[in-house]
């Protein structure tokens, strides 16, 4: 989206068109809706805003529910947004330990401002794309009596919880650029506490300097803007990952990264958390001074719907012994994966790894927790398809879950070699075992 589409949407007549199109899912319904409009007389740049926010609203619903259907997004901010629910925890955090306002340094389309301001934290979001910004300071408006897009002035009112009143803040600029307004003497090379830094005494100066305030970065790992993306290094983050840690040293501070990101570049000083939410890894954020937990260094959060567990330590957990594959089969969540707990996870259910490089887990207890997916073991045979069909026809399996770890093999095209055909389902786990590749039939508990 550019500045001409958002326009055309942003008025009375494109809202109401937005709301009056409803939800769009598909690439027929795309352009049945582009046809329909055009005949209507709209024009091309309405047209274009306000399907391709129908299209998107129905791709956010995954992230944020039922508010997706009164937000605008573009397509590299809704895929760089943090879920709703993942973003609620974060601000709870906030809370727990004493915040009361954030700046949201590259806050995006202001998915976690609005979780913190949600939270009744005052929240000062700033974007460094123009339409990004603009669009944030749309979404952050239910939660205002009036406001915008300001340059470091526009501010909307937010009802705090418990009647404590709030501010939200939208702003177009760089991460960059507002810290050193806030501290214009601040030098990262030096080593102090940027609250004690600038004797600049205004009101928007000394954010940054209050005891209460910290900071939430999304460093972009993309594109600039807020068309099609594309994978960067990690030397292409914006704001740089030096500068980004440097703050992270002086001030409260949550880093929200990939969950692949290279760990040995990780500072020794933060807690590391990583989340999964309903089985996918989404990220590692970084917490820093106050907003780190005393003693953890090493957590892995995992949210399946409405609940949610976490494992924490103070490093990273030596592995257990490997053993034989016993009566079950455990697969670690990816977060806990990522975090290097597995070990830890393996002595609670009285589990071992399966192979020293390959994380499953195995055992004979009858034992499983939130943070494995535990699997029965039926029978174990060759990973090739003519002996699985061979244990699938005598176990009248004719629906099948392939799972696959330590083996070159896709599992849409294996499925097709087997032979499914019975009544019954069961999983079929494909791994190896130093150089023994094998197959385990298994249902899961």
């Amino acid at each position: 989206m550019d500045m001409s589409e958002l326009t055309a949407l942003l008025t009375p007549e494109g809202l109401r068109l937005l709301d009056e199109v409803g939800p769009i899912a598909s690439a027929g319904e795309v352009a049945g809706a582009v046809s329909r409009l055009r005949a209507a007389g709209h024009s091309p740049d309405l047209v274009s805003a306000v399907v391709g926010q129908a299209h998107l609203r129905t791709k956010a619903v995954p992230k944020f529910g039922g508010f997706a259907e009164r937000m605008l997004f573009t397509r590299a901010g809704l895929e760089q947004a943090t879920r709703l629910g993942v973003a609620a925890r974060h601000a709870g955090r906030m809370r727990r330990a004493g915040i009361t306002r954030v700046a949201d340094l590259g806050c995006g389309i202001g998915g976690d401002s609005l979780a913190f301001a949600g939270a009744g934290l005052s929240v000062v979001a700033v974007d460094a794309d123009e339409v990004t910004a603009a669009i944030a300071a749309y979404n952050l408006a239910p939660f205002g009596e009036r406001g915008s897009l300001s340059e470091r002035s526009e501010t909307k009112r937010v009802e705090r919880p418990q009647g404590v009143e709030a501010t939200v803040t939208v702003q177009h600029g760089t991460a960059e650029d507002f810290v050193s307004a806030d501290f214009p003497s601040a030098n990262f090379g030096e080593v102090h506490d940027l609250r004690t830094n600038s004797a600049d005494s205004s009101e928007d100066a000394a954010l940054l300097r209050d005891s209460r305030t910290a900071v939430w970065l999304d460093p972009a790992r993309r594109t600039t803007g807020h068309s099609e993306t594309r994978r960067v290094t990690a030397s292409d983050y914006s704001p740089s990952l030096d500068w980004a840690f440097a703050l992270a040293a002086r001030m409260p501070t949550g880093i929200k990264l990939g969950p692949g990101h290279d760990r040995d570049s990780l500072p020794a000083d933060v807690e590391a958390q990583w989340v999964s939410a309903d089985g996918s890894v989404v990220e590692l954020v970084l917490w820093s001074r106050e907003l780190a937990r005393d003693g953890v260094r090493r957590a892995a959060l995992v949210i399946r719907g409405d609940e949610s567990h976490e494992l924490t330590a103070g490093a990273d957990a030596e592995d257990a012994e490997v053993r034989e594959l016993g009566a079950f089969l455990h697969e670690p969540d990816g977060a806990v994966i990522r975090a290097r707990l597995i070990g830890d996870v393996a002595r609670s259910i009285d589990a071992g790894m399966l192979d020293e490089k390959i994380a499953y887990l195995t055992g004979d207890a009858a034992l499983t927790s939130p943070f494995v997916q535990s699997f029965r073991v039926r029978e174990v045979m060759a990973a090739n398809p003519k002996a699985i069909n061979t244990v699938l026809r005598a176990a009248d399996i004719g629906t099948i879950e392939i799972k696959k770890r330590g083996m070159d093999i896709d599992p849409a095209a294996f499925r097709k070699k087997l032979s499914l055909k019975g009544s019954q389902t069961a999983t079929l786990i494909l791994t190896r075992v130093g150089d023994r590749r094998m197959a385990i039939l298994a249902d899961r508990v």
